[in-house]
């Protein structure tokens, strides 16, 4: 086959929407991740219905919402991928998420979570339980303690989650531009 129909037949491909397909996986913790988790989220009853039951949710000093920041260890010049869960409709629903908007979370109701790239796709896959993630230091985390280990359940569903999301691992998500 010539260059020329090879060339051609990708970008009748790509007009149609057939090559973008492999290319549209958002870089892995990227705002455009993080916002394809909140959908994920709110899209999951266990995270959606349990964290509102149990009130995880309402755990937020009166602010309204609770902020998890989330990022890799990998990547020490990227941004945190930021959501917001608040009580919306009688369920623990994700409002925003993409770049971090907050300086720095109180860790009181609030929640830091940080590992290695590896570990996240263990956790994402199940291969690594939150416990055994949290006790063995694979995963690294701040926030209310108790409150965690009384939603072990949804907890579980949130690390799952990470590997729901289509993600591109082959780089790091953009560093935040200077202000």
């Amino acid at each position: 086959m010539k260059l020329s129909t090879i060339i051609a037949t990708l970008a009748a491909a790509t007009t149609l929407g057939y090559a973008s397909a492999a290319t549209a996986a958002p870089v892995f913790m990227s705002g455009e991740w993080g916002t394809a988790m909140c959908k994920a989220w709110n899209a999951d009853p266990v995270l959606t219905k349990k964290l509102k039951k149990s009130g995880w949710v309402d755990n937020n000093n009166k602010r309204g919402y609770k902020i998890m920041q989330i990022y890799t260890n990998d990547c020490p010049n990227a941004p945190r991928v930021e959501m917001r869960i608040q009580d919306q409709d009688g369920i623990a629903k994700c409002t925003y998420g993409g770049l971090a908007q907050s300086e720095e979370p109180n860790t009181s109701y609030d929640y830091i979570m940080h590992a290695s790239t590896k570990n996240w796709k263990k956790m994402g896959a199940g291969d690594l339980g939150p416990m055994w993630a949290m006790t063995t230091f694979r995963l690294k985390f701040r926030g209310p303690m108790g409150e965690a280990m009384g939603n072990m359940g949804p907890f579980k569903s949130f690390l799952r989650l990470t590997g729901k999301v289509d993600a591109d691992f082959s780089s790091c998500p953009a560093a935040t531009p200077a202000k």
